[in-house]
């Protein structure tokens, strides 16, 4: 029997993957109905939650959906059933089942939607966003004694600071003196109080995404020995290496434009595949962006792509390849059809017991002829 968890834990698991800080300003990612402490037994992972999919949890006795695109994007005035929108959320609501969204938040993940893709195509060195996020890092300074400093610096590796790329538990570390002195009520770590001492102290400096700002702090505060935690927490100018629009990556070896075609319709299970001009160039380096992501054609071709994978292009940007990019819609679908293996990759991992099944409800409402 599958084991039954919070609502809020499931959700904390899925925040941690995709943090809902890195969601679009229009979007809107999240719980979209349930209570944070509803009990969870199974869950139905989709791309799409429609009235189909509510009707199939119902009859599976599933109490969560989570899905990839928001059932509502905009807010409801009426609910009076008038809408297929304002039907589903009324039959979910009926029903208490919980819906809960990960959408462009997932999208701006390194390891989201395009890693996927990436996966899929068999394609290598996926550790590049097409366009990095700005204003999602920032620096904590810090300051302990020397005998303390690894202790403390563990404790905030451990909460998610320190990750540059490819390197991990990176920090700086500058040797000075520290001056304190502690009133009537104070009982200093080091020294007595009413005394100004002065201290050899280390400092620490960290980058930490602005995300995991919560968890470093209490770490911070729980691993310090001193009885008050001197820190400063500033805002960084750097592009986030690791979270962004998009996808670069590279087949292992390089490949016919018509052959990639084929690869992209066997692999990513593709009706049809929209594309530019052919180039007449080899495929070697890929970028991709699942669901609409014409607006980084730019980036794509500074970034010397041979084709950009994406979907929803219309008729006269496909003129924007302009014979530099093999151009490639697939399908919005088609696209971000497999994001509910990493749903599931995600539960599977963190609750083993736990059911997560993936819907059989085709809610692509794009049919071809």
């Amino acid at each position: 029997m599958s084991n039954q968890l919070p609502l809020k834990q499931i959700i904390q698991a899925l925040e941690q993957l995709a943090p809902p800080s890195l969601q679009e300003s229009y979007d809107n990612s999240g719980l979209i109905t349930g209570n944070p402490e509803q009990m969870i037994q199974k869950a139905i992972l989709t791309l799409d939650c429609t009235e189909a999919v509510i009707e199939e949890a119902i009859q599976v006795q599933a109490q969560l959906i989570i899905a990839h695109h928001p059932i509502i994007f905009s807010g409801l005035k009426k609910l009076n059933g008038s809408t297929y929108v304002e039907r589903t959320v009324i039959k979910a609501i009926k029903n208490d089942i919980a819906i809960y969204a990960l959408h462009t938040n997932l999208d701006n993940m390194l390891y989201g939607v395009n890693h996927k893709i990436a996966d899929k195509l068999g394609l290598q060195s996926t550790r590049s966003v097409l366009k990095p996020m700005y204003n999602q890092l920032c620096k904590l300074h810090t300051y302990i004694t020397e005998d303390k400093a690894d202790e403390l610096r563990n404790a905030l590796f451990k909460a998610g600071a320190g990750q540059i790329g490819h390197y991990s538990e990176c920090s700086f570390n500058i040797i000075g003196e520290g001056t304190f002195k502690g009133d009537g009520q104070s009982n200093p770590a080091l020294g007595r109080p009413l005394v100004r001492e002065h201290a050899r102290e280390l400092k620490i400096e960290i980058i930490l995404p602005i995300w995991r700002k919560n968890e470093v702090l209490e770490s911070l505060r729980k691993a310090h020995y001193y009885e008050e935690v001197a820190y400063e927490l500033y805002p960084t100018l750097n592009a986030h290496q690791e979270a962004g629009s998009g996808l670069i990556a590279e087949l292992h070896t390089p490949m016919k434009e018509t052959d990639f075609l084929q690869l992209i319709r066997s692999k990513l299970h593709t009706g049809v595949i929209r594309h530019s001009g052919l180039t007449g160039k080899f495929i070697k380096r890929v970028a991709i962006c699942g669901g609409v992501g014409i607006f980084l054609l730019p980036d794509a071709i500074r970034k010397e792509a041979d084709v950009f994978i994406t979907s929803d292009i219309k008729y006269h940007q496909f003129f924007d390849a302009d014979s530099n990019i093999l151009l490639c819609d697939i399908g919005h679908y088609e696209s971000e059809q497999f994001t509910v293996e990493i749903f599931q990759e995600l539960l599977n991992d963190k609750f083993p017991t736990f059911a997560a099944l993936f819907s059989k409800t085709n809610t692509n409402p794009v049919n071809y002829y």
